[in-house]
């Protein structure tokens, strides 16, 4: 069975440079994992305005999807390892997915579990390449969207997260429960009308959405 496992690491400060050394080396080399079936690499922001003001130099990330038999041994890997040398604090998110549709680098990369049932907290990831020419018009409908976000009723963090400063922008969130993040994306005015929007407008080349059974969440990071 896979598991996605996505890990936030806080790095001390004067590290920043350690951080960008790891996010290059670090791709080749989860690309040739043989344990490793999909990952990112990702910077991390407030996900207040989704431009590279919102950046947070001293947060990164990894997602990964791996066979669950595999977990603990990439936890204790060179790779995580690295990590840790220089990080303050670090958070990793089990998971397992639920639902999801769209697609992230053209495919669409979470094998989603039949018939599994979860009443637990859960974890959105949303994620999307928005076309060059509309990325002013993305940037005016973000505001509302997040001040309604970050007050929903139900929501325990959330973070923006993103494969580059400009363009590959998403966020991560983690909820009470499904009945939470489903008031939000279903009732919440401002999040239904910047749906429309996007339909309308066409903002994005290609998009995420997916939702995961928080099977674990060890460790910490930092409040914002």
């Amino acid at each position: 069975m896979m598991r996605t496992l996505v890990y936030l690491f806080d790095v001390k400060r004067g590290n920043i440079w350690r951080a960008v050394s790891h996010m290059q080396s670090d791709r080749a080399r989860l690309k040739s994992h043989p344990d490793v079936e999909f990952f990112k690499l990702l910077g991390t922001g407030t996900g207040e305005t989704f431009t590279p003001r919102d950046a947070n130099m001293y947060r990164w990330g990894m997602l990964v999807n791996i066979d669950e038999s595999k977990v603990d041994q990439f936890d204790i890997g060179s790779i995580i390892s690295g990590w840790r040398k220089f990080s303050d604090n670090e958070m990793r998110l089990t998971l397992a997915p639920i639902a999801a549709h769209g697609s992230w680098s053209g495919r669409q990369p979470f094998e989603i579990q039949t018939n599994f049932q979860w009443d637990g907290a859960v974890v959105a990831i949303t994620r999307a390449t928005i076309k060059w020419r509309k990325n002013m018009m993305f940037w005016r409908a973000v505001p509302p969207v997040i001040s309604s976000l970050r007050n929903s009723p139900g929501l325990e963090m959330a973070i923006g997260i993103g494969e580059a400063p400009i363009g590959l922008q998403g966020t991560l969130s983690i909820w009470r429960d499904s009945q939470s993040i489903r008031a939000f994306a279903y009732k919440d005015p401002a999040h239904a009308a910047v749906i429309t929007e996007t339909a309308k407008q066409g903002w994005y080349r290609d998009e995420l959405f997916a939702r995961f059974a928080l099977i674990e969440k060890r460790g910490s990071i930092s409040p914002d």
